[in-house]
């Protein structure tokens, strides 16, 4: 295997340093930006011993790359249950977050750091029958000794910024022999796959992970429940609240609709008692479910101060306002906004304010639809959401636009899983059970 110059001196010159790295790991992790228990992964040595059977191992860096693999990985072992999955991610944050979160057979492991002896030591311990790097992660060492190893390698989701493309085009030759290495490289956009055809890469499809997913888990007994205390009343839910979204929301719905109940999903739980002491100003009724309090007749506002229920409450809404997305227009700083595809799969009209700054391409997605709009400023919110209230065939019908757009944005994951399984052995056939 040929390696251009500007490939051999990185080889040469992570070679020379890596001595250093475990100085380094140690001074990181006096900082608190590597785990001291488990900084030794990151030299290569393994935390956990390898299962038997073919292994799949998914690499990203970042918390969003790492929380994109989650689809992909439930979709492995769903298909495949007999394949283990090794995720990496590279910071600390990333393995805190997406942790709790791995299902059932998913291993998680800090990556090594690309220096060639870590490399070999992970590689020859994990032995992965695949290999799929996610978004950007172009380490040369990782992806050359994987394919010295023959280890079939796939880019996916793929994102290459107009900054990284011209640091690539500092080392053309560099880039083309490390695109060479991937068997399959998946972008996510037409954009992404332009630019890494011109660092030499073959593209075979688009996907992005961070729009594929299933539907929100909810508590079946629970949602009937509910559903019963609710009976026929309206029902908006505000989800993922912000600080000052919560009586500006609020305040712009009231009376919007007779028996009207909103139901507020605040993003982060510990502030329920300021957002109650807020609301209670304007003379709402409410209850808070962390309390006890239950959906009576007489409630006007259900404060959902609990984590991990939102699919709960976002079944029971009429249509759902997002929050995280108004605070700009109401003189705070940028949040973002939040993932409009969770109302979106459970067929839910959505609106959303002006800052949608992490998710402008699923917006433009969904809004291009019909299943989302975007306002300026709570204000407007009124004139557009009686109407659906008033008209469920209407509602039903933005929601249901909303989940076909939806629908079609997972639809990437399955091609790529199609072309991922090529390189897996035959699932084991089920045994036959002998008739006594």
């Amino acid at each position: 295997m040929s390696f251009s110059p500007a490939l051999l001196a990185y080889r040469l010159g992570t070679r020379l340093l890596e001595p250093l790295a475990p100085r380094l790991l140690d001074s990181r992790v006096k900082k608190g930006k590597e785990s001291p228990t488990r900084v030794d992964e990151r030299l290569g040595l393994p935390g956990l011993s390898r299962p038997n059977g073919p292994l799949i191992w998914i690499h990203g860096v970042s918390v969003g790359e790492a929380l994109s693999i989650l689809p992909l990985a439930e979709r492995i072992r769903k298909d495949r249950p007999d394949v283990t999955v090794l995720v990496t991610t590279g910071t600390l944050t990333s393995a805190e977050v997406i942790a709790p979160r791995l299902p059932q057979g998913v291993i998680h492991q800090f990556a090594p750091v690309d220096g060639p002896n870590a490399v070999a030591c992970f590689l020859d311990h994990w032995r992965p029958d695949l290999g799929i790097f996610v978004e950007s992660e172009l380490w040369p060492n990782l992806i050359m000794a994987s394919r010295q190893r023959n280890i079939p390698l796939a880019l996916v989701s793929a994102r290459i910024t107009t900054h990284t493309l011209e640091g690539w085009q500092k080392a053309p030759a560099m880039a083309r022999t490390l695109m060479s290495a991937f068997a399959h490289v998946w972008p996510q956009d037409e954009e992404g796959a332009e630019r890494l055809a011109s660092m030499g890469a073959r593209v075979d499809g688009r996907v992005n992970l961070k729009l594929s997913g299933e539907p929100l888990p909810y508590d079946k007994a629970e949602f009937s429940r509910l559903s019963g205390l609710i009976g026929d009343r309206p029902v908006v839910v505000i989800a993922s609240t912000h600080e000052n979204e919560e009586r500006a929301l609020a305040k712009a719905l009231k009376g919007l609709a007779p028996r009207l109940l909103l139901i507020v999903v605040p993003r982060h739980p510990e502030r329920a008692t300021g957002i109650i002491d807020e609301l209670e100003q304007d003379s709402w009724k409410l209850t808070r479910r962390s309390m006890g309090g239950d959906i009576e007749n007489g409630i006007d506002i259900y404060l959902a101060d609990t984590l991990g229920e939102l699919g709960l409450f976002m079944r029971l809404a009429d249509v759902v306002v997002l929050g995280g997305s108004f605070a700009p227009a109401l003189g705070g700083g940028s949040v973002g906004g939040h993932n409009p595809l969770e109302p979106a799969r459970l067929g839910k009209p959505t609106f959303c304010g002006p800052d949608a700054a992490n998710w402008q391409q699923v917006n433009r997605m969904l809004k291009h639809s019909g299943g989302l709009v975007s306002v300026l400023s709570p204000d407007e919110l009124r004139d557009l959401i009686a109407p659906l209230l008033a008209d469920p065939e209407a509602a039903r019908a933005m929601g249901e636009r909303a989940r076909r757009a939806a629908n079609e944005a997972s639809a990437g994951l399955d091609r790529l899983w199609q072309a991922l399984q090529t390189h897996l052995p035959p699932a084991p056939k089920p045994e036959r059970r002998r008739p006594r």
